[in-house]
């Protein structure tokens, strides 16, 4: 059998089982997400997304990350908007990162990363992301690569569980300029 260099390739529809299949393994293993979705296909493809990606190895698809508009709930965009005087519109939410356990040291969560903020720049929008407060991989995956921390709020996300949440912002970098709008 032929083995395959990691790669970062656009998610297709045909991905989202087998991220559905990744997602409820990371639950199991680290809690992630904290409630597990009601349907979560629809939670990997929310109608605010941007674009999507997937991890592979071994032509095996092993981690996923999503590219968003800023919607309802998300504190880091307001937040970053507040800071540089800007609104929400001009922010790209980075979600939905996980990496199976048992493709966990690969570099692929932040190969991931990577190429969503590259997009979000291609687009002329500042990458953000909100993530449970905490010391989880997660966290020291943002701080290592050099994500600002915006600060840590308090979100409802149900009438009984207020949860603690750090905002972050990429790092400094070049950011393209929106395309020319067409039309009238």
């Amino acid at each position: 059998m032929k083995e395959y260099e990691p790669r970062i390739r656009r998610r297709t529809d045909i991905d989202v089982d087998r991220c559905v299949e990744i997602l409820a393994e990371v639950h199991r293993h680290s809690g992630y997400p904290v409630n597990w979705p009601e349907r979560a296909a629809d939670w990997l493809t929310p109608h605010s997304q941007l674009e999507a990606w997937v991890a592979e190895i071994d032509g095996r698809v092993v981690g996923h990350l999503g590219l968003s508009r800023a919607a309802e709930g998300d504190a880091a965009p307001g937040l970053w908007g507040a800071r540089a005087g800007v609104g929400v519109e001009v922010t790209a939410v980075v979600g939905r990162l996980f990496v199976s356990p048992a493709a966990h040291g690969q570099g692929l969560g932040a190969a991931l990363l990577d190429r969503a903020v590259e997009e979000a720049r291609a687009r002329g929008l500042q990458p953000v992301l909100d993530v449970v407060d905490s010391r989880s991989a997660a966290t020291v995956l943002y701080e290592r690569l050099g994500w600002e921390l915006l600060d840590v709020v308090e979100q409802r996300w149900a009438p009984d569980q207020l949860v603690p949440v750090r905002c972050y912002a990429a790092p400094p970098g070049p950011v393209s300029p929106p395309p020319p709008r067409t039309g009238g």
